[in-house]
């Protein structure tokens, strides 16, 4: 697959429907981490907060080993909408890298608060070195989150 094949793929990302959106993904998936740049690069382009938040999903397994999907985290922790900004804070605590918590801190002042709640979780998660916290934010040890190329 070119460029521009993958180019309109991410693109068609931008949907109000599932379906749709899964079809994409499903020939994007095989790229594995060749799609971040095109992830990064489409984000500001998206209008919709399904096609951003739907870069952001898409992005997290590959959170700890690659900058890109990390970035697009960052960027995302600035986005307009609640759920975007959800999974930008998911995506970090996945990372559990510490060049995260300044812009996660950022989000404390946030005036909505289920945003400051998921950045309170992501911040947790990182400093306690255990990306499960982000859920399991009781840490009762009885939740956990799987992440992979089929689980995200």
């Amino acid at each position: 697959m070119d460029d521009a094949q993958i180019g309109c793929l991410v693109a068609e990302l931008e949907t109000t429907k599932t379906s749709e959106e899964e079809a994409a993904w499903e020939q994007l998936r095989p790229l594995g981490p060749r799609v971040l740049p095109f992830l990064l690069e489409f984000y500001p382009r998206m209008k919709k907060w399904q096609g951003r938040v739907s870069l952001v999903f898409h992005a997290i397994p590959y959170a700890r080993d690659y900058d890109d999907a990390f970035q697009l985290g960052i960027k995302a922790t600035k986005d307009k909408a609640t759920v975007v900004r959800y999974r930008a804070c998911m995506l970090l605590a996945y990372s559990l890298k510490n060049d995260a918590l300044p812009h996660l801190q950022a989000l404390l002042n946030h005036s909505d608060t289920k945003t400051v709640d998921d950045a309170k979780a992501a911040i947790d998660a990182i400093e306690r070195k255990n990306h499960n916290y982000f859920v399991d934010r009781q840490h009762s040890g009885k939740m956990f989150w799987t992440v992979g190329d089929n689980a995200a």
